[in-house]
């Protein structure tokens, strides 16, 4: 399943400081604030996102699994950015249990590939499978 997706968009410099919360040279503050208004749109409630040293982490609001979309600017040119999913792979372990999270992650992935798409100041959208 591909949950990992890099794209190219000068529309998400980074805030005055906001290497400071992270690690420097990455960034992604206003991409995650962008994705939370974007997904609330497509019915998709988010929690409090947080910083997190590679970029940020953006709690999608789920019943029995840990959900989330994680964001951020990529080292290299200041428009490249990468987002995935946690889980990143559709078979979550919990305790001693299996939980098929097919279901959730395909609902965010469809989400977030719309929304994507449908922004002319995003480009080279890439999808691909976790290393």
């Amino acid at each position: 399943m591909k949950t990992q997706v890099e794209f190219r968009s000068s529309k998400f410099p980074p805030y005055d400081g906001e290497e400071e919360e992270i690690n420097p040279g990455l960034w992604g503050k206003r991409l995650a604030e962008y994705l939370v208004h974007k997904l609330a749109e497509k019915g998709i409630e988010t929690e409090e996102m947080a910083a997190e040293d590679w970029g940020w982490y953006v709690p999608i609001s789920n019943q029995g699994f840990r959900l989330a979309l994680c964001c951020g600017h990529q080292n290299g040119d200041d428009d490249q950015f990468l987002c995935f999913t946690d889980p990143s792979t559709p078979l979550v372990k919990k305790f001693f249990k299996r939980i098929d999270a097919t279901h959730q992650l395909t609902q965010l992935t469809d989400a977030l590939r719309q929304i994507l798409a449908t922004d002319s100041e995003i480009r080279d959208v890439i999808w691909t499978e976790p290393r």
